[in-house]
């Protein structure tokens, strides 16, 4: 059922659907660690597996380009460069770094894009734990 509301990314039954949760989302922690995937066809083929040593965490970034501080003394430039400035780095990377940080040991397999609204976007990053037997075992 899902899987089939996925594929249609403009349907207004995802799009209700997704609001309702984004609103569960938004209550909780900015990383929490899933079950399973929501998007259970997308981790597949970028690598899940469900066994042992796959790890599933979702995690909310705000969006938003970034500011640099206003000239507080001097001249007022006409051009300041306060705001329209962009992240060196996409929201994606960001999210992955900041998971990979919370959870030092296990390692980033790959991510995707959940969801977005005005305020946040929900990626879902994959990790695998390399010392685990299952894992470690199926890597040599």
């Amino acid at each position: 059922m899902m899987t089939k509301l996925w594929k249609k990314q403009d349907s207004n039954d995802l799009k209700e659907y997704m609001r309702q949760i984004a609103i569960k989302w938004r209550r909780e922690p900015s990383i929490i660690r899933i079950e399973k995937p929501t998007k259970l066809d997308r981790a597949r083929r970028l690598g899940y597996k469900a066994k042992q040593g796959f790890v599933v965490i979702r995690i909310r970034v705000r969006r938003s380009g970034a500011r640099k501080i206003r000239p507080v003394s001097g001249r007022r430039q006409k051009a300041m460069g306060v705001t329209k400035i962009k992240w060196a780095k996409g929201m994606k990377r960001i999210a992955e770094e900041r998971v990979s940080k919370k959870f030092p040991n296990l390692k980033v397999l790959n991510s995707y894009l959940l969801w977005s609204d005005g305020k946040f976007k929900w990626y879902e990053v994959l990790l695998l734990d390399p010392n685990h037997p299952v894992i470690s075992k199926s890597m040599k």
